[in-house]
């Protein structure tokens, strides 16, 4: 396999050397693959454990949309973070635009999430992304990023 081609994944200890978030809010499991700068493919597993589900809604646990575009900005920190020049800061979010929620997503679901950057300028950034389920997109959107 040639290099160009070899994916770059990351765990979840890696991802803390790259994110500030724990737990409880930190919301990506595992990176799939990243180019920094560009994109990056990650992966949140759904427990029922998670703390939202306490109030969120007893008896019929959903994940809130909050935290489903929340890991997906966190995925989206990843390809800015892993930059050299912004090494050791913080991704915020700038703005959220046009999400859009298509399914609930329950304990024991996989989510795959997936943003592509499509403009860097200075200390900001737009990406879109993209939450699934299998091959169903169950959230999409444009998040707008500030790093300091």
């Amino acid at each position: 396999m040639d290099s160009a081609n070899t994916k770059k994944i990351l765990e979840a200890n890696q991802i803390q050397k790259i994110l500030p978030h724990r737990y409880p809010m930190l919301l990506v499991d595992r990176i799939l693959d990243y180019q920094p700068g560009e994109y990056a493919i990650g992966v949140k597993n759904v427990s029922v454990n998670e703390n939202f589900f306490q109030g969120h809604f007893p008896g019929n646990p959903v994940m809130p949309g909050a935290l489903i575009v929340e890991a997906l900005a966190q995925t989206g920190a990843i390809a800015l973070l892993s930059l050299p020049s912004f090494k050791g800061k913080t991704a915020y979010f700038g703005g959220i635009r046009k999400v859009k929620f298509r399914q609930m997503v329950r304990p024991g679901d996989q989510l795959k999430l997936e943003v592509h950057l499509d403009k860097l300028r200075g200390n900001a950034g737009l990406g879109h992304a993209n939450a699934y389920i299998g091959e169903k997109c169950i959230c999409s959107g444009d998040l707008v990023f500030a790093i300091e």
